[in-house]
């Protein structure tokens, strides 16, 4: 088998593109990396043309990949910088951020408040060597793990299902999983989104304890029980680089 080459330059059809070549690629693949620029992953044998061709057959789509990615870094930024004044969703909702400095001694506490406008008030222990982002990220775990944790007890019942555990990870490619075993995973990004999202996420992956595939048979099971199935899987995929963007704004000085 080949060796593997670094990322090359390429463009076609008027598109620049990074070309990589994988040894456990089978099949081209083509989606946009962090910047946005277009990314095909080819078998380690496969002559540049097939990529050429690729971006040129796929190029409409690229378009339309590349506006969705335009829209959201936008809205992303509009955010601020990661730190006081700047904000970050929960539930669907913009939470401004207060950051404040406890006394040595003290420990560092998180608290989510309504009362005066939604926001979140972040008060760091000077003993405290985390990053603003890492205590968020630990924080919006603890709060995912709750929210989806209700949401799995109060609808598993009407599905007529029983799963043995409910874990939070930092999934980076689906936003749920599940196994044969019974066993359910979902991404803590998921407490960022609006209650209707996290919900049909939830009942998509219980619904995979009674019909495991995604037939006919279970996406009647996923819009029986969550009605705005689709609107809420589109929401998804408008916002999914925001929420993974979440917490990689840039921190504020000081």
């Amino acid at each position: 088998m080949g060796a593997v080459r670094s990322d090359v330059r390429r463009e076609a059809a008027g598109v620049p593109y990074r070309l990589r070549r994988s040894p456990r690629a089978r099949r081209l693949r083509l989606v946009l990396d962090a910047d946005g620029t277009p990314l095909v992953t080819v078998p380690v044998r496969a002559p540049d043309h097939l990529a050429d061709a690729f971006v040129e057959s796929r190029r409409d789509w690229i378009g339309r990949q590349r506006a969705r990615f335009v829209a959201q870094r936008e809205r992303h930024l509009a955010k601020g910088r990661l730190g006081d004044g700047g904000a970050i969703d929960l539930s669907g909702r913009p939470h401004r951020i207060e950051v404040r400095a406890l006394e040595p001694g003290r420990r560092t506490r998180v608290e989510h408040n309504d009362a005066a406008g939604p926001s979140i008030r972040v008060s760091i222990s000077p003993d405290d060597r985390r990053t603003l982002s890492e205590i968020l990220e630990a924080w919006l775990r603890h709060e995912a793990r709750d929210a989806v944790r209700r949401r799995v007890a109060a609808r598993a019942p009407q599905l007529g299902v029983s799963p043995v555990a409910v874990s939070i990870r930092d999934q980076r490619t689906r936003w749920g999983s599940a196994s044969r075993s019974g066993r359910l995973s979902f991404s803590w990004r998921l407490v960022l989104t609006p209650p209707a999202v996290l919900d049909y996420v939830v009942v998509h992956e219980l619904a995979h304890l009674a019909v495991f595939g995604h037939t006919p048979a279970f996406w009647a099971l996923v819009r029986s029980a969550s009605p705005d199935a689709d609107r809420a899987r589109r929401w998804l995929r408008e916002h999914a680089l925001e929420l993974h963007w979440s917490l990689e704004q840039p921190e504020a000085d000081g």
